[in-house]
């Protein structure tokens, strides 16, 4: 939490990569294994309902293996999905979401933004098959080489154009996908492990970014939005 007494404002960040609720369950041999409860908000949304801005995430976390191969893993009430689709998996937890947002966040008190998710830029397998972005130093100039929209957001766009709630979208993906030159690549990590140090290639970081860089674009968008709604409720305020 960061408070900045100066202009009397507080700046919380709480950790839900997925909004809704990461559970757990038995099998029945007894063994715990995690789940993933679509029908429920994740458990620290009563700590920030009530503030004046609230931005919400979530969909990178959604491309990583467990979660997009959906087997045996999204719950819903007592029900364990045997397999189910990641985008309707989403569809769910979005529609969770946004029947919380409607219920529990007051529309003439709070501004709700919800900012789109960054693509990853491996190339040659993944995170943890030899994927890698080392030597990439400038952006994709040609956007034919761009990623294919994602199925998510197209989703999550849906679910907005139903809720109640108005809630601003900072689609970051599209600008965000031309930026394969900005991932820490190999430098992330100054102490490598022994295993890394063999081969230091192996290990790359092509899913985060550097600092500064890419998401100072995103909170510059997110503070001209702020301003822009900020200037509508006074302007609406003072008609009224």
């Amino acid at each position: 939490m960061g408070n900045f007494k100066d202009y009397k404002c507080t700046v919380e960040f709480f950790v839900s990569p997925f909004l809704v609720q990461e559970w757990e369950v038995s099998d029945r041999n007894g063994t715990k294994k995690e789940t993933l409860r679509l029908d429920l908000i994740g458990s620290s949304a009563d700590k920030y309902k009530d503030a004046d801005v609230i931005v919400f995430n979530t969909g990178h976390w959604w491309t990583h293996e467990k979660t997009s191969k959906g087997k045996d893993y999204y719950q819903e009430g007592s029900h364990v999905y045997d397999e189910l689709n990641v985008d309707e998996a989403f569809r769910k937890a979005m529609a969770t979401w946004g029947r919380w947002v409607d219920s529990n966040v007051d529309r003439m008190k709070s501004l709700v933004f919800f900012r789109g998710y960054s693509a990853s830029h491996f190339s040659g397998g993944q995170w943890n098959s030899g994927g890698q972005c080392d030597h990439e130093t400038e952006p994709i100039k040609n956007e034919t080489y761009l990623s294919e929209y994602p199925s998510k957001m197209t989703v999550l766009e849906r679910v907005l154009r139903g809720m109640k709630t108005p809630v601003t979208y900072l689609n970051v993906t599209r600008m965000t996908d031309y930026r394969k030159d900005g991932h820490p690549s190999i430098y992330r990590k100054q102490q490598l492990s022994d295993e890394e140090r063999k081969s230091p290639l192996s290990f790359q970081d092509c899913s985060h970014w550097c600092l500064p860089g890419v998401p100072d674009s995103w909170n510059e968008i997110l503070y001209a939005e702020i301003l822009v709604k900020l200037n509508q409720k006074q302007k609406s305020s003072t008609r009224s």
